[in-house]
């Protein structure tokens, strides 16, 4: 097992931690107002932030809703209260700055991962050393899927303060068994749970290590006190963080049951990968944690029984396990494979500094008769040379383990501080549609971004589409019988899901009598067409139909001029990753159609 020494000296890890906490901030704050005021992601848009303000508006902590477990929504809930002074206050702001609000929530996000950062840290000095501590915490510092997600305000990223908070008390009970480790780890889990659901992953790590330590002929009575400790700490701040789970326990129940059948279904979105969720998950870590740290993290899974037994009980089962229940699920994406990272992050920093320690040994004797090569002439420790053959090793690991997911990193930065394409589509619109026009959009928006932005005055800025029909709401105008006429019996709201599944080329002739004459589409919709033809082929020929009988106004490209588009995907056209990206945002079309009463 590397040591203190080994890993990193104390005055070299505190500059350098600060470092690691100031850049993973700084990368989470970078373009945090990307798409405001409009909520372009529609788990942000549905989730969180608006049931943190309803609950001022309906007087109650209920949030009458668990399909996500509700501890971030009620840190928000206090949040908002304490920063605008009072629920009215909150309610007035979200309806006429929804700027400032959502900004808040993605600021506490981005906090709550750096928070996250520190506590990985300390896990991995405590397990290991300061060194893999320092290099666990800079992977998850720059690794893009941790980066990208804390500029929303969603429980991926914030699950992971309470969830490395476990792991440390975890590490602890593996270490020393002290009652306080056995604490911080039940009160970790209680609230990464009531957080996320997948975050209970961690109780398999404190199984480990309390094991170890009743194995080990600690005593027995201490390991039972610190298990009692651990199940009432863990169930307290679960409560504490999502009462209604007991005071409202049938819905809790319900919605945990469906929420639970939805992931288990077979992927019921058109355009999502059917490769399954194993094979998707070990692609994503090759980008959303990084090739080089990917590795490192198998290598050292395998690594670690050489040299620690324990703590490779410790890390590898509970990642494994991970990959065995999620990849057998219906649904699956990128971030889903969150509440695993900080153990891979240990894993791969354990392996690295394993290797420097191998490396160092071949330049630095241990002294006069020592097994081992002795190091070329001029590279004896502390010479200046040995000094520069060891920073350019240290330096070299960094670069590696580092290097993909910072340039990925400050990319999403980069792209994510410019305007959206639908931004930019909507300026358009406003300087060149008249008012009171009827248009057709495809559900790549939230519906606000129909009207005026809250709070603008209409006599300084003209709304022309207030009264305006969209297909995502207006169901009466996207679904046709068989003869192509309106079935004016299938009402209901049209999700991303459905939407495709209704097109078809009479609907061009239906936009044209209706006077719909400006039609914009975006490829976050038709690329799921795209990616699953045979799934939807009147869609296909929907949008041939409208290539040839529609007029391009305006296009709206998320692209660097040149570059192709990126392929359909639930991660990719959704988080930016490939460096094709200049802009956030869907690419963006709009059509003029000429038939009947778009005639004039």
């Amino acid at each position: 097992m590397p040591t203190a020494e080994q890993g990193g000296s104390r005055r070299l890890v505190w500059p350098g931690l600060a470092l690691v906490l100031g850049g993973g901030l700084g990368l989470r704050l970078w373009g945090v107002q990307q798409g405001l005021p409009y909520v372009y992601n529609t788990d942000e848009n549905d989730h969180f932030v608006p049931h943190a303000v309803q609950m001022f508006q309906q007087g109650t902590l209920n949030p009458h809703y668990f399909a996500n477990p509700p501890a971030y929504t009620y840190l928000l809930h206090f949040v908002f209260g304490l920063y605008y002074g009072g629920g009215h206050a909150v309610v007035h702001a979200y309806l006429t700055d929804p700027t400032s609000v959502y900004t808040l929530a993605r600021v506490v996000s981005a906090l709550l991962g750096t928070l996250a950062l520190w506590l990985l840290y300390l896990t991995g000095a405590r397990l290991f050393s300061r060194g893999v501590g320092l290099l666990a915490a800079a992977v998850l510092a720059v690794a893009f899927l941790p980066v990208f997600y804390a500029h929303l305000a969603l429980n991926d990223v914030p699950t992971l303060a309470p969830l490395t908070l476990s792991l440390l008390g975890s590490a602890g009970v593996l270490r020393k068994g002290r009652l306080r480790d056995h604490l911080l780890a039940g009160i970790g889990i209680g609230l990464a749970c009531a957080t996320k659901y997948t975050a209970g992953i961690v109780a398999i790590p404190y199984a480990v290590a309390l094991a170890c330590s009743w194995s080990e002929g600690r005593s027995r009575t201490e390991a039972l006190a610190g298990l009692a400790l651990f199940v009432l700490s863990g169930a307290a701040a679960f409560a504490i963080a999502n009462p209604y789970a007991l005071l409202d326990y049938h819905s809790f129940h319900a919605e945990l049951v469906h929420q639970s059948t939805l992931s288990a279904e077979s992927q019921g979105k058109l355009g999502a990968p059917k490769d399954g969720g194993l094979a998707y998950y070990l692609w994503s870590l090759t980008w959303g944690l990084g090739w080089v740290p990917a590795l490192a993290a198998l290598a050292g899974a395998v690594a670690i029984w050489r040299s620690d037994r324990r703590a490779g009980l410790w890390l590898v089962p509970a990642p494994l396990a991970f990959l065995a229940f999620m990849g057998t699920e219906g649904r699956y994406f990128g971030r889903w494979l969150m509440p695993i990272l900080p153990l891979l992050c240990l894993l791969g920093a354990f392996f690295a500094v394993w290797l420097v320690t191998i490396a160092w040994r071949r330049v630095t004797p241990s002294g006069p008769g020592a097994d081992g090569p002795r190091p070329p002439k001029g590279h004896r420790p502390g010479t200046l040379a040995g000094y520069a053959v060891k920073g350019g090793i240290v330096g070299l690991l960094v670069l590696v383990v580092l290097g993909q997911g910072l340039v990925y990193s400050v990319h999403s930065g980069i792209v994510l501080s410019r305007t959206d394409t639908r931004t930019l589509t909507r300026r358009w619109l406003l300087a060149h549609v008249p008012a009171g026009a009827r248009i057709v959009v495809e559900p790549v928006s939230p519906a606000q971004w129909a009207h005026e932005p809250p709070g603008a005055p209409e006599s300084e800025h003209c709304p022309p589409y207030r009264d305006v029909r969209w297909c995502k709401w207006a169901s009466e105008y996207t679904y046709l019988n068989a003869a192509g006429e309106v079935d004016k019996a299938a009402k209901r709201k049209l999700g991303p899901e459905d939407y495709e599944r209704t097109l078809s080329p009479a609907l061009i002739g239906l936009y044209e009598r209706e006077g719909f004459c400006w039609v914009i589409t975006g490829s976050t919709e038709y690329g799921r067409a795209h990616a699953d033809p045979s799934a939807v082929p009147r869609a296909l020929a929907y949008y041939r139909a409208l290539a040839e009988q529609g007029t391009v106004l305006y296009r709206a490209s998320p692209y660097h001029a040149g570059q192709s588009p990126v392929a359909f995907s639930f991660d990719w056209s959704f988080d930016y990753y490939p460096l094709a990206y200049e802009r956030p945002g869907p690419a963006m079309t709009v059509y003029r159609l000429h038939g009947g009463r778009c005639r004039a």
